[in-house]
């Protein structure tokens, strides 16, 4: 969820494998259609996703796998991956793992020209934020539908809390990477009182010391939670109001600056003492040795979101990408991810297994990473917009507010 660096150039582009198998398929329909016109059989081809469609993909040694930096297990002195080496070996597949993933929007503008156009985007599985470019993706037909029967671990092992999600009805399209929430942390050595609301946020006792997003989805959500207004049900005067929330909280020059993941270095650093922050950030600075800083689940409820692995059509394996994502809905190989990450793992049996197996018990202790039911019952999903004009509208209400803060 966070923004990151923008991504410096496309990687070298792997079309030599797709380009072949898109002929092959090519051919394969232009067959089909040449039969028909014979006087064979009339019946319509498969569509892309369903169970015959499914039925006709084939296996590939390798799947290319796309996701965001320092987002998996890793071992600096092997420098690899556990997981994946654990899934090569026991499958015989090699998975590319190629961190280019740095911003949501800059990814999409990437992948969007190829796809718009029915080339392959290179990639056989994505990481993606729930959000205005997921959005997108889904309602131009740009994600391949998943055949649920190949992701059995999925209906047996994951969290109820990433299953059938507002921005993917039924997770046609998607199955949870990790998540987190964006909540508040504040320094208790700076604040020694109890720190409890969103409205926290608006004391003017932190004049210049506190941090918001420089994310309009977070931030605006923020004043929407302010008002107790749901932001997955809000309407667009429900955001003018939530600006004017916001507007008087800057004016009252309690707010430092609007941060990207810089926001974490102001916490530490003193440069702010309170601050908009997402949990899997707040459990690292602590283990780092910065345990003054403390996650508050406000009462008025925390912001969740999800990072998604999905399918971009025309993918050369998308079989092979489903038997990764099986893969990683199995305790042990999420509870890898979970104990080095420090994000919230979309499988909770996992947590048994970090208890048992791994070196450090805190991960399995901390609610951040494993939520138990009453930050749960405090979950918000974000606003899904329905079409462009949303969207603009809601960038147009919220961007204001930030101009000439931003860092």
């Amino acid at each position: 969820m966070d923004e990151r660096p923008p991504i410096h150039g496309p990687a070298e582009p792997r079309f030599s494998r797709r380009r072949l198998l898109a002929g092959g398929l090519a051919g394969g329909l232009s067959l089909t259609a040449l039969a028909a016109a014979c006087g064979g059989s009339k019946a319509a081809p498969p569509q892309v996703g369903d169970a015959a469609w499914w039925g006709e993909q084939k296996a590939t040694p390798e799947v290319v796998f796309a996701n965001w930096p320092l987002y998996i297990d890793y071992r600096n002195w092997l420098k690899s991956h556990p997981s994946l080496n654990a899934f090569s070996r026991d499958t015989g597949i090699t998975v590319a793992y190629e961190e280019v993933i740095k911003n949501n929007e800059p990814f999409y503008q990437r992948i969007a020209p190829l796809l718009q156009h029915g080339r392959p985007t290179g990639y056989d599985l994505i990481v993606l934020t729930n959000g205005w470019q997921l959005t997108q993706l889904i309602q131009h037909h740009w994600l391949v539908p998943l055949d649920h029967s190949m992701i059995p671990n999925f209906a047996r092992y994951a969290s109820p809390l990433v299953k059938n999600p507002s921005y993917d009805p039924n997770n046609r399209f998607t199955v949870a990477w990790q998540s987190g929430f964006t909540g508040i942390a504040y320094d208790r050595q700076k604040i020694t009182r109890p720190i409890t609301s969103i409205k926290d946020l608006w004391d003017p006792a932190f004049k210049n010391r506190v941090g918001m997003m420089s994310d309009n989805t977070d931030m605006g959500s923020a004043g929407l939670l302010y008002l107790g207004i749901d932001p997955v049900s809000s309407t667009p005067d429900d955001w003018r109001q939530a600006a004017n929330i916001l507007h008087r909280q800057r004016d009252l020059g309690v707010v430092r600056r609007y941060y990207d993941q810089s926001y974490i270095d102001a916490l530490q650093n003193g440069e702010t003492w309170i601050s908009q922050a997402w949990s899997g950030d707040i459990f690292q600075a602590r283990a780092s040795g910065y345990g003054n800083l403390e996650f508050v689940v406000p009462e008025e409820g925390v912001m969740h979101w999800t990072d998604n692995l999905m399918i971009p059509m025309h993918a050369a394996d998308p079989v092979n990408a489903m038997r990764l994502m099986n893969y990683y809905y199995t305790p042990k190989a999420a509870a890898r991810v979970a104990d080095w990450v420090n994000y919230i793992t979309p499988v909770p049996d996992a947590q048994q297994v970090i208890a048992d197996q791994f070196d450090d018990p805190s991960v399995a202790r901390s609610p951040l990473v494993f939520p138990g039911p009453d930050i749960d019952a405090k979950a918000r999903s974000y606003r899904v917009f329905r079409n462009t004009g949303e969207f603009d509208s809601w960038n147009s209400t919220f961007n204001p507010i930030m101009q000439g803060l931003t860092g």
